[in-house]
């Protein structure tokens, strides 16, 4: 398929993070871009902003015109799109060119130098100082990223085209459609088990990605995983490693270890070991493309993060307000190890909306377990996404799974009059949902409290 006869592009599922992205990335070269999305949200109304008519209704009558031309459209979709929708099902049954978004981001990036990094946690943090790190080193780089970076306000940059930075995701084996020439692996904890059934056919997916990479190509992992590339982590072991961590004011100071030197006095901001080892890879990814080492130190000390992964809302002297997109186990455990390193010995509120019937059922005692560190939990009802609930799992479910007995299901209407009660000293909010919309109500709440 060529892209260069392709005049418009139809996105089923124009809001989602990485969808709108790539349609950001066409509107960008010139095509004509449009879509169809469930709700209006922000970054629908971002879109609409560019000049992208949209609209929140499953009805072929509402589609412009011009994207009826079979022959100069083509329709890309999220795999979280039900097949029996009508639209796709018009499109798919009408022939046009119809891909999945992976699909896309495949035939966009095959002619470049590929960056992909993969992993079920730190994708979009990974991808983002990636991203920043080629920038501000003078790389002419693209970049498609899961998140909204606070270096570009956006989850696209262009910045030239002849680098690539994809996030290689695992849902629905979306990542073999890739042929990346430097990748990363920063996790394989067990997830979306609704595609894979197991951890021995999650393993073995990741497998078949690193024999995706172009002949010659570099594969980076974090030290542990049972894959074979250079090792990174902040063991010695490691090919690349950090050395003589401390933390000053917030800032991890470190020596950075490469097969070849020694960079001394690093500095990085984002806090939380993930974070950190995120910041690793990501700095011995971008040495690939040649740049001076001294340029990566200095972009990755000013490196901002990413919106909704540990961002800080508010920092008074009586509250912190912490503000995450952590959806799984092993991230809220993350979360919590980066609380307690930068704010110990203060009293925590952790605020969750499980993400997903079928998460939740799968990963329900260990969902207790990590929420249970927390001193005080609340916990909202499921955010249903693209399933349909599953008898007997609900927030009423997980919330016996939570050992602490200060814990409470609240509904959103009485969230922030809950926070209030419970007068926390760090307040965490996390969740993949639309937890996030809530997060501008609460902080404003919170900064106007006597």
């Amino acid at each position: 398929m060529d892209l260069k006869e392709i005049h418009r592009v139809y996105f089923i599922g124009i809001g989602g993070i990485g969808m709108s992205a790539l349609a950001r990335y066409f509107k960008f070269v010139g095509k004509e871009v449009g879509g169809y999305d469930k709700t209006r949200t922000p970054l629908c109304a971002e879109l609409e902003g560019l000049g992208m008519p949209i609209h929140y209704q499953d009805d072929v009558s509402l589609i412009p015109p011009g994207f009826m031309e079979v022959s100069q459209t083509l329709v890309v979709y999220t795999p979280a799109v039900p097949r029996a929708m009508k639209e796709l099902r018009y499109f798919s049954e009408g022939g046009f060119e119809v891909k999945k978004r992976s699909e896309v981001l495949g035939l966009i990036t095959r002619d470049t130098f590929c960056f992909a990094v993969a992993g079920t946690h730190g994708k979009t943090t990974t991808s983002s100082i990636l991203a920043h790190l080629l920038r501000e080193t003078g790389t002419p780089v693209t970049a498609f990223l899961g998140g909204i970076s606070e270096d570009f306000n956006s989850n696209f940059l262009f910045a030239g085209s002849a680098y690539s930075v994809v996030e290689a995701d695992e849902y629905d084996r979306s990542f073999l459609r890739l042929s990346p020439d430097v990748a990363c692996v920063t996790s394989m904890d067990d997830d979306h088990l609704d595609i894979y059934g197991n951890t021995e056919t999650l393993v073995a997916s990741f497998v078949e990605f690193t024999k995706r990479l172009k002949p010659n190509g570099k594969l980076f992992v974090r030290n542990g995983l049972p894959l074979k590339g250079f090792t990174y982590g902040i063991e010695d072991d490691s090919d690349y490693c950090i050395r003589n961590l401390k933390i000053e004011g917030g800032t991890y100071i470190f020596d950075l270890g490469t097969p070849q030197t020694t960079v001394r006095g690093v500095k990085f901001n984002k806090p939380g070991r993930h974070n950190l080892l995120n910041g690793l890879v990501a700095f011995a990814m971008a040495i690939q493309a040649g740049p001076p080492l001294q340029g990566l130190v200095a972009a990755l000390e000013s490196f901002k993060g990413v919106d909704r992964r540990f961002s800080y809302r508010l920092k008074k002297e009586h509250l912190v307000f912490i503000d995450d997109y952590a959806h799984h186990p092993g991230e809220i455990d993350a979360v919590y190890q980066a609380v307690r390193e930068m704010h110990p010995d203060r009293k925590t509120l952790a605020v969750f909306q499980p993400h997903l019937y079928s998460r939740t059922r799968d990963f329900g005692d260990a969902f207790g377990k990590s929420l249970s560190q927390f001193d005080q939990v609340i916990l909202l009802d499921i955010y249903p996404a693209r399933e349909e609930p599953l008898p007997g799992i609900d927030a009423a479910w997980l919330l016996d799974k939570i050992k602490n007995p200060h814990k409470k299901l609240v509904s959103k209407p009485a969230l922030i009059d809950e926070i209030r009660a419970w007068n926390p000293e760090v307040l965490i909010v996390m969740g993949a949902g639309d937890i996030g919309l809530e997060v501008p109500l609460i902080k404003n709440a919170l900064e106007h409290a006597s």
